[in-house]
């Protein structure tokens, strides 16, 4: 530190202001005894489009509020380099999200809690995410009404959405009213974190409601370049904002709530990583550990594409209208939408277990590489994705620089069996299966991804190495377990280093059946209980 610089004091230092983050400074700062700091590399989530649903077509291309990373080129994927946008603003990812609201199945936690995972089994989750429920249905065994954080039934949904639903009833999937309730499976709409018709981020949830507590502080546009680390200890971060570095003290714990890129990135600059990939970049290792930045999972994606008939899908809609509809009337009319309106979760031929293997999303506009690329006319996308995939990638250095991006390997289909693919095709398929029931004959026009609709498994297989796509759950770079591999404890505390938890998707030992916000929202409220004893 230069000379004459303060060095502040606070008992908790959380480092990411995301899904996790706010829910750690909320529930920490209850307890005015407590001083926190919450630290964002982003900005405030003042921008408009955050908040109004449908805004999230405008966002895909802001690098301000989006870190907009790219993978290493995928070598089962043609060597193509894929974009994984993650959240960089208060809330982070949960401010940029498709709002679905998806747990999970009680399988998911069970299989946590017996790979070592010990008290992150159903019976043990489930309270948290009551605790953190507020949903408009109402309270029941399975769902809370009083929590911060808003889940409602969408306010609108377009035409082409009931058309999925009806045609998956078609292809014998039953429908479900709610994906979290006892039955997982099936095909329906899918309640969203908004409240009011708009977006509840967990920072709108859990942030905006306790900024004002005098003993909680919130830094952003602050990049936490490395963790003070004394005698086995972390004794605080080494920041720079405004063009200035700073330090800050924490005389309890540093909770980082990174994510799975950056919280594995954070550790490997202050020294905590597998050793001989630390000293290749010049960095003095403090605690060799290989699980940091290992063990990457995420739900890979394919989307099959139909044109469709004028004036139904999203493609050519008037954005000032739906614009002015939304913030003059309040929050009514396509302004909230969450585009993926509907979708399903649906067991195939192959699954191994009880669980649901496939997931759908169904988009009433076209989608192209994220919505980057606007094709003409209009049409509608399922994604379909596999949600136990076997495949592991790992989060590594380009370089010492704390600006510098990771180094994502996602490795998608490299599981040595071969099933994952087995398993896109199948997905694949199913999809096509779907849109060609009679429930789509008013709406279907030309196929235009794939174009030919009558493809064979192999056809298939290059389809997907040509156009999958991330559906932006990466997890499980600091691994949560009781072995020596295991980054942390199943108290979220770094093995073999004091004063540090990791809090946030990365701890999550394998993927949930769903989405990863909910779960991301969850493990927070449990860490603070566990934090707070």
């Amino acid at each position: 530190m230069g000379k004459g610089k303060a060095v502040k004091e606070f008992d908790y230092i959380i480092v990411g202001a995301g899904s996790a983050g706010c829910v750690l400074a909320n529930r920490l700062s209850a307890d005015p005894q407590l001083r926190v700091l919450l630290i964002e590399a982003g900005p405030r989530d003042w921008h408009p489009f955050i908040h109004m649903p449908a805004g999230i077509a405008r966002l895909v291309n802001n690098r301000r509020v989006n870190w907009s990373y790219d993978t290493e080129p995928e070598p089962a994927l043609g060597n193509r380099r894929l974009w994984w946008p993650r959240g960089k603003v208060l809330g982070g990812s949960s401010s940029i999200n498709a709002m679905c609201y998806v747990r999970g199945v009680p399988g998911d936690y069970n299989r946590w809690a017996q790979a070592g995972a010990s008290g992150w089994n159903w019976d043990s989750v489930l309270p948290w995410f009551r605790h953190s429920e507020g949903n408009a249905r109402g309270a029941d065994a399975l769902h809370g009404a009083a929590g911060p954080l808003q889940v409602s039934d969408l306010r609108y949904v377009n035409p082409l959405s009931h058309a999925f639903i009806a045609a998956g009833q078609q292809a014998g999937y039953n429908h479900n009213n709610d994906f979290n309730g006892v039955q997982h499976q099936g095909v329906g709409l899918y309640q969203v974190t908004q409240k009011n018709g708009a977006r509840c981020s967990s920072a709108a949830a859990y942030l905006a409601p306790v900024r004002a507590r005098a003993n909680l502080q919130v830094l952003t546009g602050a990049l936490v370049e490395r963790l003070q680390i004394d005698a086995g200890r972390v004794t605080g971060v080494h920041l720079r904002v405004g063009g200035k570095r700073e330090q800050f003290r924490a005389a309890a714990e540093v909770l980082l709530s990174a994510g799975a890129i950056n919280s594995p990135q954070l550790l490997m600059l202050s020294g905590i990583g597998p050793a001989d990939a630390l000293r290749a970049h010049g960095i003095d290792v403090q605690l060799d550990q290989p699980g940091v930045g290992a063990n990457l999972q995420d739900h890979l994606d394919i989307c099959t594409l139909y044109r469709t008939v004028p004036g139904v899908s999203y493609d050519r809609a008037s954005e000032v209208m739906i614009g002015l509809n939304y913030f003059l009337r309040g929050h009514r009319g396509a302004g909230t939408s969450n585009v993926a309106e509907a979708g399903g979760f649906v067991r195939s031929r192959f699954a191994p277990d009880e669980r649901a293997d496939i997931q759908f999303h169904f988009v009433p506009a076209m989608l192209d590489n994220h919505g980057r690329h606007r094709l003409p006319g209009d049409g509608y996308t399922l994604h379909a994705c596999y949600l136990h995939p076997r495949s592991r990638g790992h989060i590594g250095l380009h370089s010492a620089d704390p600006a510098a991006p990771a180094r994502i390997h996602a490795n998608y289909l490299s599981d040595a069996e071969g099933f994952d693919m087995k398993m896109m095709v199948e997905a694949a398929r199913l999809s096509r299966d779907i849109l060609q029931q009679a429930a789509f004959a008013p709406w279907r026009k030309a196929p235009l991804f794939p174009a030919n609709e009558r493809l064979d498994d192999a056809g298939l297989e290059a389809f997907i190495r040509a156009k999958a796509e991330t559906i932006y759950h990466p997890i499980g770079t600091c691994r949560m377990g009781s072995d020596d591999a295991a980054v942390v404890d199943p108290q979220l505390r770094v093995r073999g280093i004091d004063g540090l938890r990791v809090v946030d998707a990365s701890v999550m030992p394998t993927l949930v059946s769903g989405n990863t916000n909910a779960p991301t929202i969850m493990i927070a409220e449990r860490a603070a209980s566990l934090i707070l004893g």
